[in-house]
């Protein structure tokens, strides 16, 4: 089953890399031209905006000519300005992507260590239009493919359409928001140049895996284990099979997350994946005030998975 998989990952190997993105790019042109054409008395979707939406996806891009490294941290924790200086250096350590969690008192799926980053970040008053005039100074130093991981509560609160149109102004490339179904989400979005990043867990139907993989955008985000974020001592032993059942249903690249925290579960993963995302262990050294080991591991998990 490894070698098939291995074998058959369209991802970085087979085919050409441009001509999948390409497919990839073309697939969104036509759901946008969909849109234009039957429903562009209520939607206000021009050409232009559709030919902008065929040359983004800088998520997407962010896993051509490898296996990509997907770190996250909570935005606010230890502040503001350290996070700021985090982006920075994690970038500079070997990640692609980098997800900012947005502090929310009550968490979905995230275990002791994230539950408490996103405490200390409370205590500190940080909030999602903090997030968003952090980003904006972010981005007059580096493009990195920036996503927000955040409750749909707080999407709400802070107003539907405010809040896509925010992330197009701050320049937010995805959103991951993990109690928002693929079936409940709605065309604000799409409008936009924001990529939905739904996840797939082990416990997801076969219909479940095929709505999530046709609805994001960017890449799939694979649970590899059932519970809660953290470190685990070893992998899911049917990851392979997981990984399998997704694949079937997309061409988009899929990122495993959920319990890697070393080099080796990382190298592990990016032989069988198209990305890693790693979480917990980095925002754990970041509490103890570690930051220097905290990017030795991220580079260090960037030499496992180009090795892969």
């Amino acid at each position: 089953m490894r070698n098939q998989l291995e074998r058959g990952a369209w991802w970085g190997r087979g085919r050409s890399l441009g001509f999948n993105i390409c497919i990839l790019h073309f697939s969104h042109l036509v759901t946008l031209l969909f849109l234009y054409i039957f429903r562009q008395n209520r939607l206000k979707i021009s050409l232009f905006h559709v030919i902008l939406f065929l040359l983004m996806s800088k998520i997407t891009d962010a896993f051509s000519g490898h296996k990509a490294l997907i770190t996250y941290i909570t935005a606010g924790d230890p502040s503001l300005a350290a996070t700021e200086k985090l982006v920075y250096q994690l970038e500079k350590a070997g990640a692609d992507i980098i997800e900012l969690g947005i502090p929310f008192s009550d968490p979905l799926a995230d275990g002791p260590v994230i539950q408490a980053s996103h405490q200390r970040a409370l205590k500190k008053d940080v909030a999602l239009a903090d997030v968003f005039k952090l980003v904006s100074k972010i981005r007059k130093k580096t493009d990195i493919p920036l996503c927000f991981m955040l409750s749909y509560n707080l999407v709400v609160k802070y107003g539907v359409k405010k809040y896509y149109d925010s992330c197009v102004k701050a320049k937010i490339d995805g959103v991951i928001i993990p109690d928002l179904s693929p079936e409940e989400t709605g065309e604000e979005s799409l409008e936009r140049k924001v990529d939905h990043i739904f996840m797939v867990a082990p416990t997801s139907k076969e219909e479940r895996v095929e709505i999530t993989a046709k609805r994001s955008r960017g890449f799939v985000y694979l649970i590899s284990v059932s519970g809660i974020t953290g470190k685990r001592p070893q992998l899911a032993e049917d990851l392979i099979e997981l990984i399998a059942r997704v694949r079937k249903q997309t061409n988009l690249p899929i990122a495993v997350g959920f319990g890697i925290s070393t080099p080796a579960q990382a190298l592990a993963v990016s032989r069988l994946a198209d990305g890693v995302i790693v979480g917990s262990a980095i925002v754990d050294l970041i509490a103890k005030g570690k930051i220097k080991s905290a990017m030795n591991l991220v580079s260090n998990l960037r030499k496992a998975i180009d090795a892969s």
